[in-house]
């Protein structure tokens, strides 16, 4: 992609992250979009083909200086690199020493965080209204009855803050069960 004049403009046409060679691409720092240069990063050619690269680690010791900058996106991109190399000794000390705002960590965390997702006791995705069976008797706490194994649990709902537990109905009553514990149909 080709880059703005505003966009090389704001770091005199120089790479935002490196400094060095002349910018040549506009870079959206996702979740965000591509509406607004406050959301792009200005970079090289070099800078851009290493991006998803694992091996170079020696290349970003330039983020010693980026993560300084005060563009909020150069700042997000930065952090974000660094998480990739966070075992190493070098970026482990600058993510010690920089200060952010919590909103731009939050900016540049957002794309290497996982997503919740809820597993049976054999590796399957549960979702929303799936049916499901116990794969063991369960003793029911708060309740007179314990269910048995090979119980069909019908609609499930996923419990939000916990990817162990699913909820689910047995004998009209609502109750919360362990992943662990379940097949999907």
């Amino acid at each position: 992609m080709s880059i703005s004049k505003e966009l090389k403009q704001r770091n005199q046409e120089q790479c935002e992250l490196c400094n060095s060679e002349i910018a040549s691409h506009e870079y959206t720092v996702t979740p965000k979009n591509d509406d607004s240069i406050d959301n792009q990063v200005a970079l090289c050619d070099n800078c851009l083909s290493k991006i998803d690269d694992k091996d170079a680690s020696f290349h970003w010791r330039c983020l010693e200086g980026s993560i300084w900058s005060p563009e909020p996106s150069v700042q997000a991109l930065s952090y974000r690199i660094l998480q990739n190399y966070k075992e190493e000794d070098w970026s482990s000390n600058l993510i010690g020493t920089i200060d952010l705002d919590e909103n731009v960590i939050q900016w540049a965390l957002s794309a290497l965080e996982i997503p919740d997702i809820h597993k049976d006791a054999f590796g399957n995705i549960l979702e929303n209204g799936d049916n499901v069976v116990l794969t063991q008797a369960l003793n029911v706490k708060g309740t007179n009855f314990t269910a048995s194994k090979g119980t069909v649990v019908k609609r499930i709902k996923l419990v939000n803050d916990n990817v162990e537990q699913i909820e689910g109905k047995i004998n009209e009553q609502t109750i919360v069960i362990l992943c662990k514990f379940v097949k999907k149909l």
